[in-house]
């Protein structure tokens, strides 16, 4: 039986496993995080440097959604059907991530907006080929006892990489001296280039780590067998998942409805924070210097959220183990309805930050409550596509909203950005609701470790 090509020990389904190896099975997700990160703060400065105005930013945000809506799936159902020598997530992974690279080398020197449109399409769905077999990995790797133990520590890598990442503009500018520059229309400060190009080699380095300090457990004979046999599928694994479709586990669908008001806040954040801090906090006119400073400050804010979702996501260790996830989820979701509606009483750059704590305290929740409301749920031979179609509830928010928000925001809204956050506050506050009405979470034998998701588009 081929073995993977790693000096890494092998994990076995029934045993502990060290904290090394679960340390070294998660940095990737420092990494990916960055991309994303990166992709996050920096892509609506992007757009506008190059020409592109306020209504316009959902539409071209279309990329996210809709790569995470077609590769996740596919992705997890054709690892789930994987063995190789490096293992069966691995080469998915390391592939994803090399492309990734690329993309981000490629993505601050785009000369107009549909090149960085086109560009964010290949990031994303590189970054969530990589990711997806992620998720699958540590959640089948892990016994299920030591499920909170890798949460955590998944969670400390997710902090620091989205940390890292959005506040890299402004540190480029304010420590490593890189000078602001007056970014006229088709030109991409230096701040950011250099951003972009220092986070893809972070990422590549952060996956290759993970890909070759760790090793997969291996299927038995029959299961090799049965791969081995599979005849290549034309719908390249399309057909099996649609078919998957009725018999979701009741849990999922729930936790979809909560997911669908949860995601669009998110999405409204990242498409429209920078303009509303360049627009009501810098007062910047679109080329100025003003306009490079707020989009350096957006990103610090996003590394505030990031910051405080790695911090607070030990306190929903600790504090969800007496509330349940569901209230737990429901309470922090309240607390980041609150972060989006009080943005519009900050009248400096620093008052922000109070907004985005309570922001990152429902980002921690995001990030693992569903998913450990919905672990227990999933059969363990199925955890990649599953966790994959889970995906789909959240980007057909983001699909949605890139698609019609900037109708709302023309007709209903002003077009002004601020408005758009306030909305997200309103349908925050709404997913909090449904969390306690709608979802029930019920413990099932054969459930697998709770994965933490990571920024998923």
């Amino acid at each position: 039986m081929p073995t993977p090509s790693t000096d890494a020990p092998s994990l076995n389904p029934r045993s502990k496993i060290p904290l090394r190896t679960i340390s070294n099975m998660n940095f990737g997700f420092l990494g990916i995080q960055i991309g994303w990160g990166l992709q996050i703060a920096n892509m609506s400065a992007i757009y506008t440097y190059l020409g592109a105005d306020a209504d316009q930013l959902p539409i071209l945000w279309l990329a996210a959604p809709l790569t995470g809506l077609l590769i996740q799936p596919l992705i997890g159902q054709a690892s789930d059907r994987t063995w190789t020598r490096l293992g069966r997530r691995r080469p998915f992974i390391l592939v994803g991530a090399i492309l990734a690279f690329i993309a981000m080398i490629c993505m601050p020197n785009s000369p107009t907006i549909w090149v960085a449109a086109a560009l964010l399409w290949v990031l994303d769905g590189t970054i969530n080929a990589s990711m997806q077999p992620f998720r699958a990995l540590v959640a089948e790797s892990l016994p299920e006892e030591q499920g909170r133990q890798g949460f955590a520590i998944q969670a400390l890598f997710i902090g620091i990489g989205g940390t890292f990442a959005s506040a890299l503009p402004y540190m480029m500018t304010h420590w490593f001296g890189v000078a602001p520059e007056t970014a006229g229309m088709g030109h991409i400060p230096s701040s950011v280039r250099f951003s972009f190009y220092l986070g893809a080699f972070s990422l590549l380095a952060a996956v290759l780590w993970s890909v070759f300090k760790t090793s997969e457990i291996p299927p038995s004979d029959s299961q090799l067998a049965e791969i081995r046999a599979r005849k290549f599928d034309w719908t390249l694994g399309l057909w099996d998942i649609l078919k998957l479709v009725p018999h979701l586990p009741r849990t999922m669908w729930e936790l979809g409805l909560v997911q669908f008001f949860t995601w669009i806040p998110m999405f409204l954040l990242w498409n429209f924070f920078s303009a509303t801090v360049a627009k009501d906090i810098f007062h910047a006119l679109p080329g100025s210097r003003e306009m490079e400073a707020a989009g350096s400050w957006s990103g610090v804010c996003f590394g505030a959220y990031n910051a405080v979702c790695f911090g607070f996501s030990f306190v929903l260790l600790w504090a969800s183990r007496h509330t349940g996830p569901k209230v737990m989820h429901a309470l922090c979701l309240l607390v980041g309805a609150a972060g989006f509606a009080s943005v519009h009483l900050a009248s400096g750059p620093g008052q922000l930050l109070i907004s985005m704590t309570c922001i990152g305290v429902a980002w921690a929740s995001i990030l693992s409550m569903p998913y450990a409301i919905l672990a227990p749920s999933l059969p363990k031979d199925k955890v990649g596509v599953l966790m994959g179609m889970f995906n789909l509830f959240i980007v057909i928010p983001q699909a949605v909203a890139a698609w019609k928000f900037g109708y709302v925001l023309d007709h209903f809204l002003h077009g002004e950005p601020m408005n758009a956050l306030m909305f997200g506050g309103v349908t925050m506050g709404l997913a909090a609701v449904l969390t306690l009405v709608v979802v029930s979470h019920k413990k099932s034998d054969g459930g697998a470790a709770a994965p933490v998701a990571d920024g998923a588009h």
